[in-house]
């Protein structure tokens, strides 16, 4: 297919991806204003927002792939809740819970531990 297009394939590919990204993004804006907040249909949706959220953080940590799949399973369990831990400790801080969560996995994994 890129023979096809010639020398305007990558425009072509950088165009389709932008219109469909703008096409969802103006329909979200042009139906903002008519959408409440607090409705049973958004709460709905930002459940299923959290849960995969959650899932994609479990399946991180229990079945990695890449580099974190060299880490042990204690390491990555132990950075994890290290980063709970301070997350709610420490008032909701997320950037001081995140970098001490990536420091506890990277210090235990340097230490053999697992």
């Amino acid at each position: 297919m890129a023979e096809a297009l010639g020398p305007w394939w990558p425009w072509v590919v950088l165009a389709t991806g932008a219109a469909v990204t703008y096409v969802w993004r103006g329909l979200g804006v042009a139906l903002s204003g008519r959408l409440h907040a607090d409705s049973q249909a958004m709460r709905w949706i930002a459940c299923v927002a959290y849960a995969l959220l959650a899932g994609l953080i479990a399946r991180m940590i229990v079945l990695p792939v890449g580099a974190l799949a060299e880490t042990s399973l204690t390491a990555r369990l132990t950075g994890a809740g290290v980063a709970l831990v301070l997350f709610f400790g420490l008032r909701r801080h997320l950037l001081i819970a995140l970098a001490a969560g990536a420091l506890a996995l990277v210090g235990l994994t340097w230490a053999g531990v697992g």
